[in-house]
């Protein structure tokens, strides 16, 4: 991890998020095989795997101190993009100490944590944050327990109670969605908040993943990828701003489709959390236009196939109908046909 220093991208016009050699190659590229189809696709979230990404609890890359800026800006604007309903305050303290524990251990050169009992002191030198508090004490902080680690963590975090057989989201953070909304799916179940997903319901796949999440143990995180594509670096592609970001799709020619198109990558994990028995969703979003992506010959291939024979209504839900062919005759040129080994890694 580099260039940590200072706010150096912008994820809102004019647009400025640069990726090196070393983020570029550490990147979750989605697609194991030529072809794509909702699956479970659920493994153990253990340290390691195909990508660097994957070898912490939670990723910090190059553009953490970038994320976080935006992440301010759009709850300045929007405070509702984080709500927590008063029943989840021990998930609440669950998933602090979860980060700080997390962070401390994977990334002790940048974060601090020190415990006498319930007496904490943490410390985030990246953000410049030095707080001494009580843990449990909501009063000791300057933000509720949710929020404020939230707010030091790249990507998105939902909180979610288990009752009635089923996974009810009952708090989150989310500035970095691909078109859903925290306010809108706030207190509804798991079926409930996936029902406008196609095919996949009558696949049975949400059957099976809410029988697996509900089963789900602690210290014993799972993950699994997710994808989708956007135009312009933009990590707000929320229902409530469309007007903002709606008119981008309608922009991509193919003179500036390897600038514009970036596949976007969710690095999706689910946790236990010890007191609350709340489960963890942790949504961690990144970004990576389709001229990076080229420099993988392997992933430029695979993803030319993906798209070229991606069925139609997924393409129509993930909102590719306007750009979906010129990326996918912009790349057709760099795809020789040959085999490609299987797996995410770049070679």
């Amino acid at each position: 991890m580099s260039g940590q220093t200072q706010i150096r991208d912008s994820y809102r016009p004019p647009f400025r998020v640069d990726n090196s050699e070393e983020t570029i190659l550490r990147f979750p590229f989605p697609f194991p095989e030529d072809n794509y189809m909702y699956s479970m696709n659920i493994e153990p979230h253990v340290k390691g795997g195909p990508v660097e990404a994957m070898s912490h609890t939670f990723d910090v890359d190059e553009h953490y101190i970038g994320e976080c800026a935006e992440k301010a800006r759009i709850l300045a604007e929007d405070p509702k993009r984080c709500m927590v309903l008063p029943h989840m305050r021990d998930a609440e303290w669950d998933f602090l100490e979860l980060g700080m524990d997390s962070l401390s251990s994977d990334y002790p050169e940048h974060f601090t944590l020190k415990k006498e009992g319930n007496d904490w002191s943490w410390e985030n030198h990246l953000l410049n944050i030095s707080q001494s508090f009580v843990f449990g004490d909501a009063a000791t902080l300057p933000l509720a327990p949710f929020e404020y680690m939230a707010r030091q963590m790249q990507g998105d975090f939902t909180l979610h109670d288990q009752r009635e057989n089923d996974l009810w989201m009952d708090g989150g953070m989310v500035t970095s969605q691909a078109d859903w909304s925290l306010k809108f799916d706030m207190g509804m179940s798991f079926r409930q908040w996936h029902a406008p997903v196609p095919k996949a319901s009558e696949m049975g796949i949400f059957d099976r993943g809410l029988r697996f999440l509900l089963m789900l143990q602690y210290g014993r995180p799972v993950r699994r990828l997710n994808w989708t594509m956007t135009i312009n670096p933009r990590l707000d592609t929320s229902p409530e701003n469309y007007m903002i970001w709606g008119e981008d799709r309608a922009s991509v020619t193919a003179e500036n489709v390897a600038e514009k198109v970036h596949l976007r990558v969710e690095l999706q994990t689910l946790y236990r959390l010890p007191r609350s028995n709340a489960v963890l969703f942790a949504i961690r979003c990144y970004l990576m236009p389709i001229k990076d992506i080229m420099t993988v010959p392997k992933w430029r291939k695979r993803l030319h196939r993906v798209l070229r024979d991606l069925d139609p209504a997924l393409a129509s839900y993930k909102g590719l109908d306007l750009f979906r062919p010129t990326v996918v005759e912009f790349l057709r040129p760099y795809d020789d046909g040959a085999p490609l080994s299987s797996g995410i890694q770049s070679v």
